[in-house]
């Protein structure tokens, strides 16, 4: 049996289709048939050749969601259930040791040096080969933490679960969260819609978010951010007399930078308060060096800086849920719907910022 893969061959180079051959399975893995396959900012980075990560050739695609076409031996989903053929499913993108001091000492798999990732550092020459969700199907190893989606839902508006999703679910599980808090959510993308998602549901009682797409900030509202700023219509001072003024001079208890830009770490920090927290997501590429006053900004103010890096299957499952309850609103995410054959229409649009989220439908 062979099924087709857009191949990365070469960076800033077209993605190449490719018949390749579906291998046959060890025990505990997993034949998915995808459904629908998330196009990530990071993909972009990685076509680019800016991540470091990236081996070639690769089949690109870290999120994805299937159904399963065959199972060999015993495998369960994470409640314990087993992964039958028929099965709709989504799974946690990276696959960690479960051995070593961040696995089994420190209960942060996101950390382990040998973690794994579809789509990511995963080459076509490493068994199984069919390592990404840009293809018509996936091999799913035995280590994979595997999700049953149950009912009748889009899975296009699943895909974002295991990655913006999750990575927003890790930066909110990282800080104890005050009913009636009041956040900033700096970047309207991906990344800053989960994140006004995960702040209401928490019980924030002011969100503002700052970017510069008209269409985002929208769609920022419609999740529920009370304020938005348009940082193309205002300047910095402007921004910042609007929240300080909102928030009684102290500025906002929670910052989420989610723009990777860091312009907006030296914007931000300022409108935080004496003892607030700055979770920041948006770093995913280095994007140069960023200056910081740090006695008066970090110190004096006696805040907490938490960088967030990727994220671990608690987190997956709690985006999955969080989808399940808003299918609605996360349907609004998707703006752009592709044939497998288009992926490089697809990365296209994404690098251009046309698209908040576009996904390939296999």
């Amino acid at each position: 049996m062979k099924t087709r893969a857009m191949v990365l061959e070469a960076f800033n180079a077209p993605l190449a289709m490719r018949e390749i051959e579906v291998p046959a399975l060890h025990d505990r893995e997993v034949l998915v048939r995808i459904d629908a396959a998330g196009v990530c900012g990071s993909d972009v980075h990685m076509w680019k050749g800016e991540d470091e990560r990236t081996p070639l050739p690769i089949v690109l695609g870290h999120e994805g969601v299937g159904t399963v076409v065959d199972v060999k031996g015993a495998k369960p989903y994470v409640t314990g259930e087993a992964v039958k053929a028929g099965d709709r499913i989504l799974w946690n993108r990276g696959v960690s040791c479960n051995g070593c001091y961040y696995c089994a000492v420190l209960n942060q798999p996101w950390l382990c040096g040998s973690r794994k990732v579809y789509g990511i550092n995963r080459p076509l020459s490493e068994p199984p080969g069919l390592n990404g969700c840009y293809a018509g199907n996936i091999v799913l190893t035995a280590f994979t933490d595997i999700f049953r989606i149950d009912g009748d839902i889009d899975p296009a508006i699943l895909v974002s679960a295991s990655c913006s999703g999750a990575t927003v679910a890790h930066a909110f599980g990282e800080h104890h969260f005050s009913l009636g808090s009041s956040v900033l959510i700096q970047g309207p993308g991906p990344l800053g819609v989960y994140a006004v998602a995960f702040a209401r549901r928490l019980g924030a009682s002011r969100i503002f978010v700052t970017g510069g797409s008209a269409g985002r900030l929208e769609l920022c509202k419609a999740f529920g951010a009370t304020d938005v700023l348009n940082r193309r219509t205002t300047g910095i001072e402007e921004r910042k007399e609007f929240i300080l003024g909102r928030t009684g001079g102290r500025g906002v208890d929670v910052m989420v930078e989610t723009a990777g830009d860091p312009s907006a770490v030296r914007e931000g920090l300022p409108l935080l308060r004496v003892g607030g927290a700055y979770l920041s997501i948006g770093f995913s590429q280095p994007p140069g060096v960023c200056t910081v006053d740090f006695f008066r900004e970090i110190v004096r103010k006696n805040i907490k800086i938490q960088g967030v890096w990727v994220s671990g299957t608690r987190h997956t499952w709690k985006a999955l849920k969080l989808i399940e309850k808003e299918q609605g609103l996360f349907a609004k995410m998707i703006t752009h719907r592709f044939r497998l054959s288009e992926a490089n229409e697809a990365l296209s649009v994404m690098a251009s910022h046309e698209a908040l989220k576009a996904v390939l439908i296999p």
